[in-house]
């Protein structure tokens, strides 16, 4: 309702008042002239009416500006507030509808990255089977080529070893069966291959 039909609700309402104000001191004062029966109605009282009439009158034509103001600033405050509160209450909703989205997000990004770590941690240890296996077999390569090294070693000493000890049983043997005529004839044969 705006400002002109409470100003025409209040001048109605004033009509009204003014006309009860009116035709009761009217009666009064026509029942205080009547000469039969006394009434306790006096002239005084009339005036009293007249002045609260008046009184009233006055107080409402100077309180209806700041009263319907008031009213008008406090219903203009309460929607203020209504409509912040639901500003408010729909930013809550949002937050709400977010909150929840996050949470479902939330169980199956819990999900996702168990399954990432299960992924890493099979892969890991297919990278480290791979790994101790490749170092296994370097491992046995180098051990086999160690054995072998060895090998050829021992052999090789027990070549030399077979190798002197031939020798020295040759020369046992020879020195058995030379005699020192064979040894002279030996040594001049060596001198003339020298001297030559």
């Amino acid at each position: 309702m705006g400002t002109n039909g409470m100003n025409k609700k209040l001048l109605q309402l004033f009509l009204v008042a003014s006309t009860l104000i009116v035709a009761i001191s009217g009666i009064a004062f026509a029942s205080s002239e009547g000469g039969g029966v006394h009434n306790a109605w006096l002239t005084v009282d009339t005036w009293k009416v007249l002045n609260f009439g008046i009184l009233v009158i006055g107080v409402f034509l100077i309180a209806r500006k700041p009263v319907a103001q008031f009213f008008s600033s406090r219903a203009k405050s309460i929607e203020d507030e209504i409509n912040e509160l639901e500003l408010k209450k729909a930013e809550a909703q949002k937050k709400l509808v977010e909150y929840q989205t996050k949470f479902k997000n939330l169980d199956q990004e819990s999900k996702q990255i168990v399954e990432d770590y299960i992924k890493q941690g099979e892969e890991a240890k297919t990278r480290i089977i791979a790994e101790a296996s490749a170092q296994a077999e370097k491992l046995e390569d180098m051990a086999k080529r160690n054995i072998a090294q060895e090998f050829k070693s021992a052999k090789a000493k027990l070549q030399q070893d077979i190798v002197e000890k031939a020798m020295a049983k040759a020369e046992e043997v020879i020195k058995a069966s030379i005699s020192s005529d064979d040894q002279d004839q030996l040594v001049d044969e060596y001198l003339k291959k020298v001297v030559a």
